[in-house]
């Protein structure tokens, strides 16, 4: 026969138990609420930290050796938007377009340009469409193509085979092709584009008067067109609304590629006019960094960016 007394003790016990462990479990569960929170807080003030692009092509040697780690850093640094300068048959950075779009969205970088430098008539139609399943927007071409590019190792300087109205018209068959897709095709500048030709012609101004925006406009690269003895701001003022990107980086006194805020280029000037230009986006690049590591001069950039006036 039960003892009433025993029965009584077990009750308490086992209620004991029970409630030590609801205890527990919601303190517990309570705790992991807690701690997704404040990841949730650290990866949006992470997010809301970020501004501005970056071109991969800077950091060319490091994307080459371990693009996901070189792209974390990247985020880390402060970067937001990205420009690629590493495809080739099919893959951006030994990665299929969609692999390197999740792996972007994973470490909070937006996929916003491409140089596809390999561009030709054959190839464009494959090319745009692995473009746009990567989530880029601007399709880039950031030389002539097809050949039509020249360099001189002698006196180091840049050109064109070919004539600029050649050019002109694989860039508006381009730009159609990149219409149709749902992407917007831009032509990236040197400075051999802001200087007369043989023939008296200043490229640049011959592509911009003989393309239709609608489908063909423009990436300026400030370094380049200073470097040219143009003004960038004049540009914007005879072109409104043509140059849908920049690249940003700036001049030291020998004339060499420096840190944006190293150098002479007065940034402040131009980006005051950005709604005339029609640039949407911008992007640190710098060729080569010299006294810098390509990882230091990025974060020195950056920090030049928000002192400047870049957002």
């Amino acid at each position: 026969m039960n003892n009433p007394k025993n029965q009584m003790t077990r009750q308490f016990i086992l209620t004991f138990i029970l409630t030590a462990f609801l205890f527990v479990s919601c303190g517990e569960k309570k705790k992991d609420q807690q701690d997704d929170t404040a990841i949730a807080a650290d990866s949006l003030e992470t997010a809301d930290a970020q501004f501005g692009g970056l071109a991969l092509y800077t950091l060319r040697d490091t994307m080459g050796e371990d693009p996901k780690k070189t792209l974390k850093t990247v985020a880390e640094d402060g970067y937001l938007n990205i420009e690629a300068a590493g495809y080739n048959e099919g893959l951006f950075y030994g990665m299929s377009p969609a692999d390197f779009a999740a792996y972007l969205t994973e470490v909070n970088l937006k996929p916003i340009s491409t140089h596809q430098g390999s561009v030709t008539l054959e190839n464009a139609d494959q090319m745009i469409a692995d473009v746009k399943a990567a989530g880029f927007t601007y399709f880039v071409v950031p030389v002539p193509p097809m050949g039509m590019f020249t360099f001189d190792p002698e006196t180091q300087t840049m050109g064109m085979s070919g004539t600029v109205k050649e050019l002109t018209s694989i860039l508006n068959t381009l730009g159609e092709k990149c219409e149709a897709a749902g992407l917007q095709l831009l032509y990236h500048n040197h400075d051999f584009e802001y200087k007369p030709n043989a023939d008296g012609i200043v490229p640049i101004e011959y592509m911009l008067e003989n393309t239709d925006p609608k489908y063909v406009n423009f990436q300026m690269d400030l370094f380049w067109v200073t470097k040219a003895g143009a003004d960038p701001v004049a540009y914007f003022e005879k072109y409104p609304g043509r140059f849908k990107l920049w690249h940003v980086k700036d001049m030291d006194a020998e004339g060499r590629f420096a840190p944006v805020g190293e150098g002479s280029i007065d940034f402040a000037r131009i980006l005051a006019e950005k709604e005339k230009s029609g640039m949407q986006y911008y992007f640190v690049e710098q060729d080569m960094t010299f006294t810098h590591s390509p990882l230091e001069a990025i974060k020195i950039s950056h920090k030049a960016l928000e002192e400047i006036g870049f957002n």
